[in-house]
């Protein structure tokens, strides 16, 4: 999808610096009007898949734009392991690095269906705030393995411990609320350990729900960033052999060619703005390289437990939720 371009605000991308352009003042000297911003914020969604989601924030300022990737990452919970209780562990990975481990397994746990854990959940929990799990796995020795055999897999049983072990253990009446296919983890075959024979794990876990500014595993993305629109303009006619090497400098699908070996700018979307093309003295006075400041191209890639559109939505009411408790501290005072 290709997104509209404007011919301002613009930032101008030279070999060596970045420049603004003459006639844009910034926009930290606009005088902020609710009216105005209304009117030019667009919000416009250009892909949203299971691989994640891709949208356009248009018409706001740098701050806003950050502060939503910073709420999706810190400060929307999930459900993540905090606490791994050991019985027996005779792998070769220490307790505080298994325990690691365990806490970084993502859960499909629907963090809006539990509350957070208070003092007067104790340390065991509660149904409502706590789920838990358990991870027993011995390694033995397959009696029909033959002594010429090199598979492991063939020689050993349960030399690989993944997480689709883990079994759920529901607390009080969680077992007529959820399934066992909402709570365990997404992905069951990630490696947590190797054993041989005569190594075992026995471990209770115990997920509460968190926030990513308290620790990475309770972040819900996978990754969520930004970037600005660019802006690729073409100032004459490029041809032949310099039109494929002006294709060249820009990612795929960037510059076209068409039926005359003549280069066209196709989709400016996706362009890395590397500024190759400043290495060639035959193309750099071609083209023009911008970027439109207040368009920003959003992209958010769900660990699992919530929807890549869900977890934005969820931004939303916490940015919502700090307005308003900021608006009531200035009325009070």
């Amino acid at each position: 999808m290709s997104s509209p371009i404007r011919k301002e605000p613009l930032l101008y991308m030279e070999e060596h610096r970045v420049k603004e352009d003459p006639q844009d003042y910034g926009l930290a000297d606009d005088v902020f009007n609710m009216e105005v911003f209304k009117k030019k914020l667009q919000v416009a969604i250009v892909r949203n898949d299971e691989d994640g989601l891709e949208f356009d924030m248009i018409g706001v300022y740098p701050a806003i734009a950050n502060a939503f990737r910073r709420l999706m990452l810190s400060e929307v919970p999930s459900m993540a392991i905090e606490k791994v209780y050991i019985y027996n562990n005779t792998s070769i990975i220490q307790d505080e690095v298994l325990a690691h481990r365990m806490g970084l397994l993502p859960l499909k746990a629907d963090p809006r269906l539990f509350a957070y854990r208070t003092e007067e959940s104790g340390e065991a929990g509660t149904e409502q705030d706590t789920l838990e799990y358990e991870l027993k796995v011995k390694c033995t020795r397959r009696k029909d393995a033959s002594k010429d055999q090199s598979n492991f897999d063939d020689i050993y049983k349960n030399h690989k411990v993944y997480s689709g072990h883990l079994k759920w253990l529901p607390k009080g009446k969680q077992a007529q609320i959820y399934s066992e296919s909402m709570v365990n983890c997404i992905h069951e075959d990630i490696l947590i350990a190797q054993l041989r024979p005569g190594h075992e794990l026995d471990l209770r876990l115990v997920a509460v729900k968190g926030l990513g500014k308290d620790h990475a595993k309770f972040s819900p993305v996978a990754t969520a960033y930004y970037r600005l629109l660019p802006q690729i303009k073409l100032n004459r006619e490029v041809y032949g052999k310099d039109a494929y090497l002006l294709q060249s400098c820009f990612s795929p699908g960037v510059i076209g060619i068409d039926e005359n070996e003549c280069a066209y700018v196709k989709d400016a979307r996706y362009d890395s703005c590397s500024r190759n093309v400043y290495r060639y003295p035959q193309l750099e006075d071609s083209v023009t390289l911008g970027r439109v400041r207040d368009h920003y191209i959003f992209t958010v890639e769900s660990v699992g437990s919530l929807k890549p559109d869900v977890i934005f939505l969820e931004a939303v009411k916490v940015l919502k939720k700090k307005c308003r408790a900021f608006i009531d501290e200035i009325e009070a005072e």
